[in-house]
Order: structure tokens, then sequence, then C-alpha cells
């Protein structure tokens, strides 16, 4: 049986990759089965969300049991083929060829020069300098926002970096003051805009989903009004930063039924400065059309945790970055020197050669999880893998907050049932949709899975039955809602939560349910529920879906069994939903298993960017 032919039997294949391999043998009959097969993997690999395919290492795809080529001889086969191109590291591939072989990866064309024009597109940015900024006229303004710039404070270091560079790369876990660095940055362009005699800087923020863009703009706001009890901030200064946000897609522009923008390289963004959020979300075709449309002199500034998983699409964008630059261990000599009036004398020189090392800072400090969470220690061993740290310390009840479940595999059995029934009950007893928001906001159940006895779809029916009955309606008043597709039509995006209300009452008798989301004039708006764009229910969550959300407490549940996408990002970015308390569900077993796997993508990315 040749290798194409076990590929698809054995279900390693979706009938779309194997649909390509027969496409190409219907072209040329004598093309070798080892080509076919590898066109497939190839196809089949960005649907597991690589930007290729890795001959020498095909377990990465499938754990059917396969009988595989040696890698190097695949490798030799495949630069034979006359449907693999292999174009020299900056330049385009042949279009006729439907596939590219690089530096041992195996392309789909599209998705190797995906990764081609973003890292040309990072580099272009990074090489040109913003108009100079006047610093030694910024300092006392500097000075008042960063109070700790002359002792290596990194949140200076990155507004300090941003007023000479067009690139920033803020990385750093969650409550690492990312937003908090960027809200102060922005004072200080604005600052700088008006020292120069010019109108203030034209600000656009992003993020890759509405509910994480919407997040962003809440903790800028936030961020603004803490700014506005400075002395030394003037009030206009705070009134010029923006107040809302807008997904990436919003942002370039959708053209309806196509994978185009309406802004691109010819038709470039409008803005001054462009900063995007939870950049760990964003998969590689679109950082792709975001870089290609930000103009030169544009400052662009990334923000992310690169431990968090990585987006739902093809490529591990943020983590090829970072790899890219390296360790933040200090700035350019001559950047050093330029910025002594604002870091002081001891400014920190880099020593690394990486080339976008430069423009990375790494925050480090945490302040977001509430006193009562000891979240950091959980977080750095699960970071590193460190499965016996991370057992050490949910057993020994150290960490405030921090309750760990072992063994327990249903979180609607014993005493959790109740613990999770009594906060959803809560939102049930409220007529009013802030407040039901509000609470709803408070408790999420997260999970691994969509499907199986611990997937979100059968936990949020047995929720929603033990709310509501088996008899319930659709739409019963307290239902928590997930919309999982974009309609700029309503104004809600994949990941908004909403809940359902029904008005009580005599006087309301007949009125029909109203599913309540944040946003409008009032803080909330409703709609029909028939109205709604593709949406289930929002009790239980995956962890992919909470990504770029955050709750009071956070109940996460890992499965029974081992499963392959399970690893320490997906862990990692569950536990750091929490703000003031976190429930772990899991066995030792499957919690080293997953500890011990990366959630690894293949890339070209980062050694196209120097590394």
């Amino acid at each position: 049986m040749s290798l194409l032919d076990s590929l698809y039997r054995e279900g390693a294949l979706r009938t779309v990759d194997h649909a390509l391999a027969q496409s190409l043998r219907r072209l040329d009959r004598d093309t070798p089965d080892r080509v076919l097969a590898a066109a497939a993997l190839a196809s089949q690999a960005i649907a597991r969300g690589h930007a290729a395919f890795d001959p020498r290492r095909p377990q990465l795809l499938t754990e059917a049991a396969i009988e595989w080529p040696d890698g190097d001889q695949w490798l030799a086969a495949l630069a034979d083929s006359r449907w693999i191109a292999t174009p020299q590291a900056d330049r385009p591939a042949d279009p006729a060829a439907p596939l590219v072989l690089e530096r041992g990866l195996l392309y789909l064309r599209r998705y190797r020069e995906y990764e081609r024009r973003l890292a040309q597109g990072l580099r272009r940015i990074a090489a040109f300098a913003p108009a100079p900024a006047d610093l030694p006229a910024l300092a006392p303004l500097f000075a008042a926002l960063f109070p700790d710039a002359r002792d290596d404070d990194r949140q200076a270091r990155a507004a300090a970096l941003a007023l000479l560079q067009s690139l920033l790369l803020a990385t750093g876990g969650p409550g690492t003051g990312k937003t908090t660095t960027i809200a102060r940055l922005l004072v200080l362009l604005i600052a700088q805009a008006r020292l120069d005699g010019v109108p203030p800087p034209r600000i656009a923020l992003a993020a890759p989903t509405g509910r994480a863009a919407e997040r962003m703009a809440e903790s800028l706001r936030a961020a603004a009004e803490r700014l506005c009890t400075l002395d030394a901030v003037e009030a206009s200064l705070c009134d010029a930063l923006p107040r809302q946000a807008s997904t990436l897609h919003r942002l370039l522009g959708s053209v309806p039924d196509s994978p185009r923008f309406r802004h691109d390289a010819r038709n470039p963004l409008a803005f001054d400065v462009i900063v995007v959020d939870e950049a760990s979300m964003v998969d590689l075709p679109l950082m792709c059309k975001l870089v290609e449309a930000v103009p030169d002199g544009v400052r662009l500034i990334l923000l992310g945790d690169r431990d968090q998983l990585p987006s739902v699409e093809a490529g591990d964008v943020l983590a090829a970055i970072v790899d890219a630059a390296g360790d933040d261990d200090g700035l350019p000599a001559e950047w050093a020197v330029q910025l002594r009036p604002l870091l002081g004398e001891d400014t920190p020189v880099q020593h690394a050669a990486q080339p976008l090392s430069a423009y990375r800072v790494h925050l480090r400090r945490g302040y977001r999880q509430a006193e009562s969470l000891d979240l950091a220690p959980l977080a750095e061993a699960t970071r590193a893998g460190d499965a016996d740290t991370a057992l050490e310390l949910l057993r020994g009840g150290v960490l405030a907050g921090v309750h760990f479940h072992e063994d327990l595999h249903d979180p609607l059995a014993g005493g959790g049932r109740e613990r999770l029934l009594s906060a959803w009950r809560e939102i049930g007893a409220t007529d009013d949709p802030a407040q039901a928001l509000a609470l709803a906001a408070k408790l999420r159940l997260l999970t691994a899975m969509r499907d199986g006895g611990q997937g979100a779809a059968p936990l949020n029916a047995r929720i929603e039955e033990a709310l509501a009955g088996s008899h319930r309606p659709a739409y019963f008043h307290g239902r928590l809602l997930l919309v999982t597709e974009n309609s700029y039509r309503h104004g809600l995006f994949n990941g908004d939560i909403g809940v359902c209300l029904r008005p009580r009452g005599d006087e309301h008798a007949g009125a029909a349910t109203v599913a309540w989301f944040a946003g409008g004039s009032d803080g909330v708006r409703g709609f029909h529920p028939s109205a709604l764009p593709a949406h289930g229910g929002a009790f239980a969550m995956t962890v992919h879906k909470a990504q770029g959300s955050e709750f009071d407490s956070v109940w996460l549940q890992l499965p029974r069994q081992d499963a392959r996408h399970l690893s320490r990002e997906l862990i990692y970015t569950g536990l750091t939903r929490a703000r003031r308390e976190l429930h772990i569900a899991a066995s030792e077993a499957v919690l080293r298993l997953a500890l011990s796997r990366h959630a690894a993508r293949v890339s070209g990315l980062s050694w196209r960017l120097g590394a």
C-alpha cells in the first residue's frame, strides 16, 4: 500500500488534503508517492496550526502506525519534484509550483510567502526610525509617569524605547503592567506632539477578538483615570487617549467573502501609532497582512505573553518573534546614551547580537491578581514544565486562593457541584442586565476540549439542565451565551459573552427574552436571541475560547485521559485567566503529561528574522 493511501486509510488526512495529492497525480501520473504524501501532509499541517510540514518529524501530525520514509531521503525526493520550488530565502517562490521546500520544511506556497513577507515587513518597520523626540523636555513628565525609571524599571525601558523606535515588542505574563505601560507611553507621545507643535498622534488600539479588544479598551480607560490623578499629568493629555479598541479584522477593513482587506501595502492604515494586544492569538496570515498595512514611520507596538496558547489558526508568530529577539538584556550602546535623560547613567547596555533583541522588553513584575490569589509560583512552574514543583505547590495548599481537586473528573459531582451552580443561580436571580453581566464575569468553568466527558459542550448541557430543568426553553432566564463568529452588523464578535433575561412580573406578562451584551451608550445592548450570530452556551468554555478574557474565579477541568493537544501552554493560559480564585481538577498522570508537552508549531519565521 502506498504511503498516501496508508495515511488516508488511517484517518491522518482530511478529504481536502487527499484531494490536493490526487490533483497533482492527475496532472502528472509519474509524481512519486512520497511527493504526493508530503503534499497532503503540508496541507494537513496548516489545519494543525503549523506553517509547514517537517519530513523529519512527521509524528507531529499523526500518531498513526505509519512506516515513515527516511527523512533525508524524503527531502531529496521532494527537492527533485517539479511541483516543489526551492527559492532563495528572500525571494518570492515560483507561482507555478504549489509547494516550497526551504531549510528542510515543506510549505504550501501561500504560507511560505506569508512567512517571508511578514519577516520583511517587521525588518522594514524596525529599520525606519520615527522623528526624534525632545527627550530632555519630556524628562520631567517621564519621571512622573515612571518614578522607578532609573532603577532599571522594565516598563520605563519599554516606553523609552518606543520614543526612539518604530517597533516595540512588550512581552510579559498576566498583570505585568503591559496596558499601564502603553497608557503612559501614549501620554508621552501626545506630549511630544504638543512640544513639536503638531496634532496629537492618531492612535489605533486593536486585538484579535472582540472580547480581547473590549478588555483592552477597559484596561486603558482605567489606566487613564489613574493617570489623571497625577499632578504632573495634565487632564488634556489623558483626554487625548483613545477610549475604544477594535478587532484586527475591523481595523484592516474586512471584505465580505474575501481573504483580502481594504488596507494593505497599497492602501495603508492612516494612523501614527498602532497597538496590538494579545499578540499570541494572532495567526500568521493575519499578522502578515497587518504588518504590510503599516506604513513607514508608523509605530507598531505588539503586546503579548509568549507562554500562552498560540493562535488557533496556522503559526505561532509571537513565539517566533521572541525567539528571534532572544533575551532583552539591555539597549544598544547608542540608544542607551540617547536615553540617559530618561533612564539615567546606568542604563543597561545590550550584549546580545540578535537582530530584534533591541526591540523587545520583557515585563516581569505581576500586578493583576488580587491579594487573595498567589498565582505566580504555580504559573512559573507551569511555564517551565516543572511538574514536580507544580504538584508540590498544589498539594501543599500553600498558595492563597489556589485549590487542587486531585482525581476529580466531574466538576458537577461532589462539593464542586453546588459551588458552581450557586454562583450561576445568582445570575438568574436578577433582572438587571448590567448586574447580570457583572455576575457572569465572576466564574467560569474552563475545559481542555469541546467534546467528550469533560468537554465544554456536554458540560454546558448538564449545567443548563441543572439550572432550568430538562424541558427548559432554549433561552431561559439566566442562560449565558458565547458568540462564536464575528458579526460587524451587530457589533458582536467571537468570544463575546451575553446573558438571557426575561422581564418578570405581571406587568411584563408575555414579554420576550432578551440577550444582553456589554457595550452601547448605556453599557449594555439587547438583542432578540433569534437575531444573534452563531452562538452556544457559556457556563463552560474551552481554554482557547477563554483566551483574552479573565474571571474572578476559574475552575480548570482537565480530562480523565491524556490528549495530544494538552500542553503546558494550555494549562498556563487556563490558570492565568483567574483574578481572585483558582480551582484545578486533574489527575497527577494527566497533569504531568500535559506539563511535559509544548504546543509546538513548525515554522521558519524565527530564522527568517535572524535567529
